[in-house]
């Protein structure tokens, strides 16, 4: 029997929530596999502040380094509630930018996947969406501009400034654009490059590291598109896209854009992988207004899982009985308050009656 340790961070908001009906369905997988989940929960975010005095405590680290992936839920809380966390603790900067440092988890996976049957999510046209949606977008998230020298003072003028460095090396751009690579080969062979060489000379470099490792993937078309036009095109034509490779901030935005797309963030979730560490979250936040209220889509969350058994467990087959799970539960009317808004036609169910459902279609398929 195969034994995995799996780090539980619930997060903040609607984090334990969501969290809940995930490990609902890790229960389910483990209960019929050859397979031991030993799941390990810790505190993490504004809540872990408040109990212990930090957003990522040293038993979490500790937690998480001894894992073999991480599942994480959302962070944060309401603005009056942020407000009383001093500024370099709150957990977006004390936090999420540090888990992704210590893991070194450099490689975030966001697809932005909308089948023809649940296009009624999204705000864009039929005719625009056609037969559906399916981009992976690749971002590099240990870099750039969230991670660079940070200053902060009076120049001699007499005026407060701040002072944000944006550096990458050729190492860095060189692991995530093979990480993009290699799921061009896996899909349909055709990377689109996101830059803003116009402007940015981390952006000529990036585009020069692009093309050098391209020499070792000729089967794969690559197409550079400027980062303003791709958000333009993302509305436009989505479907000319199938993997998207971008530096940090632009992934952070396009990502949250291809949410949107999508008709909610709360349809996307997302991979963070490193060399030896991986860890998986839902990319929307924690929505602390409807905290409790059991009204919150577990999907990302539990598409989260999804991911973590393909990518970290090699249990692919499992990871598409989720994915096949939750579209059938959508497709047979079913939603929740935050993703529909009563009179659309669906059949309106709370958080956890969603994640029953979800388990009760994935025991259907074996």
């Amino acid at each position: 029997m195969k034994k995995y340790t799996i780090a539980i961070l619930p997060g903040d908001g609607i984090g334990p929530e969501v969290t809940r009906e995930a490990v609902k369905v890790l229960k389910l997988i483990e209960a019929r596999n050859d397979v031991e989940f030993e799941l390990q929960e810790a505190p993490f975010g504004a809540s872990a502040y408040f109990e212990q005095g930090h957003p990522f405590p040293e038993s979490t680290k500790a937690i998480c380094a001894a894992a073999d992936a991480v599942l994480k839920g959302p962070v944060g809380l309401s603005y009056e509630a942020t407000e009383k966390i001093p500024v370099d603790l709150r957990p977006e900067r004390a936090a999420i930018l540090p888990l992704r440092k210590f893991l070194n988890t450099y490689a975030n996976l966001r697809p932005v996947y909308l089948p023809k049957g649940l296009a009624h999510f999204s705000p864009l046209k039929p005719e625009i969406i056609g037969d559906g949606i399916d981009i992976m977008m690749i971002r590099e998230l240990v870099g750039g501009l969230y991670f660079g020298e940070k200053e902060v003072g009076v120049n001699a003028r007499g005026l407060r400034y701040v002072k944000e460095t944006l550096e990458y090396d050729e190492e860095q751009i060189a692991r995530i654009v093979h990480v993009a690579f290699k799921q061009c080969m896996a899909r349909k062979k055709v990377l689109h490059n996101i830059h803003k060489n116009n402007v940015l000379k981390s952006s000529v470099l990036w585009n020069e590291i692009v093309e050098e490792v391209a020499k070792q993937y000729p089967e794969v078309e690559v197409r550079h598109q400027l980062v303003d036009a791709a958000a333009t095109l993302l509305c436009l034509n989505p479907r000319q896209f199938d993997v998207m490779v971008m530096e940090n901030m632009f992934g952070d935005i396009l990502s949250d854009q291809g949410g949107g797309i999508l008709g909610s963030l709360g349809l996307m979730p997302s991979a963070c992988l490193g060399e030896t560490s991986a860890y998986y979250e839902p990319s929307h936040g924690s929505a602390p207004d409807i905290g409790g209220k059991n009204i919150a889509n577990p999907y990302s969350m539990i598409g989260s899982v999804a991911m973590m058994l393909e990518l970290s467990f090699d249990m692919r087959e499992e990871s598409r009985n989720i994915w096949n799970a939750m579209q059938s539960v959508f497709t047979q009317g079913y939603s929740t308050l935050d993703l529909s808004k009563p009179g659309s036609g669906v059949k309106m169910i709370a958080t956890d009656a969603f994640g029953d459902r979800v388990v009760e279609e994935l025991k259907k398929s074996r």
